[in-house]
């Protein structure tokens, strides 16, 4: 009798799936980490400020004027500001506003541009070339300056503010979603549901825009920071947020008067903007990274 040897199945690799692709990309890039990192104390700072801030009522502007323009200390680890504030109670506190004009931008461009660029570039011929010339319209101005002009004709605010910077925003999202619409006109699944008779509206909601949507997303979460960066410079100039909200920007503006004398004025806040916009940036490219087809053999 011959002896029967039973082969045992080999191993299955394992599957390869956004869980493991996104620790992978976290795990192998520390810039990546990084960037979500500070992104995520942006939210939590934005959320809770009111708990974490050492003194909300000075954050919101309350003043104290036999505090003024303390040197950083135990007491205070950021100082206090002309008016006797404590500064980082007013950073802590600022990045709600940062953080809410921001992602309001950012929707309305994409709600705005999204649309517009999905429809010319799957439509093409005239009303492509009509929508692409009002977008070059828009694009040929600076969008700090034209948000400025558009700021100083409706009066500074924090609202209006936002409101112009999406209207200087939009136009990048047509673009980019025009430019990703005409790729996917002519692949066969588009050509087969037209031939089937499937409605054009729903041609675009359920496959032009859900392919666009990866693109959008890491090009929005860069957005975020440029935003806020955006933001800041408007309300640097007056044209933004005004006295005494909490805004970074502003509070830049407030303190370059002393910049040799009370450096911590303006040195705080301006760091605070600078590691949002980092941060968004970062988490940016690692979306970028996370997307990609061809980290999956990574």
């Amino acid at each position: 009798m011959t002896a029967t040897t039973t082969l045992s199945p080999l191993p299955l690799p394992a599957r390869d799936t956004s869980a493991t692709r996104l620790w992978r990309v976290l795990r192998t890039d520390w810039l990546a980490a990084s960037g979500l990192a500070i992104v995520l104390l942006m939210i939590m700072l934005a959320l809770f400020g009111e708990w974490i801030a050492p003194n909300p009522a000075q954050g919101l502007g309350q003043t104290d004027v036999t505090t003024r323009s303390l040197a950083p200390s135990l007491t205070h680890l950021m100082g206090t500001d002309q008016l006797g504030r404590d500064i980082l109670s007013r950073v802590i506190m600022g990045a709600r506003p940062a953080m809410v004009i921001s992602i309001v931008v950012v929707l309305l461009a994409a709600l705005i541009g999204i649309p517009l660029g999905a429809i010319a570039g799957y439509r093409g011929g005239w009303l492509d070339d009509l929508l692409m010339r009002i977008t070059e319209v828009f694009q040929a101005f600076p969008p700090l300056l034209l948000a400025m002009v558009t700021v100083a004709i409706l009066g500074p605010s924090l609202f209006n503010a936002g409101l112009a910077l999406a209207i200087c925003w939009w136009p990048w999202y047509a673009r980019l979603v025009r430019a990703e619409a005409r790729s996917l006109r002519e692949r066969p699944f588009i050509e087969a549901s037209r031939a089937i008779g499937v409605p054009t509206w729903r041609i675009l909601t359920r496959h032009i825009l859900r392919n666009c949507m990866t693109p959008v997303l890491v090009q929005a979460t860069v957005d975020v920071g440029a935003v806020i960066l955006a933001a800041g410079s408007l309300a640097f100039l007056g044209l933004g947020a005004q006295p005494p909200s909490p805004d970074w920007g502003l509070m830049v503006a407030e303190g370059r008067g002393q910049i040799f004398t009370a450096w911590w004025i303006s040195a705080f806040p301006g760091l605070a903007i600078f590691a949002a916009v980092l941060g968004f940036n970062l988490l940016g490219d690692a979306l970028r990274d996370f997307f990609d087809p061809r980290q999956v053999k990574r």
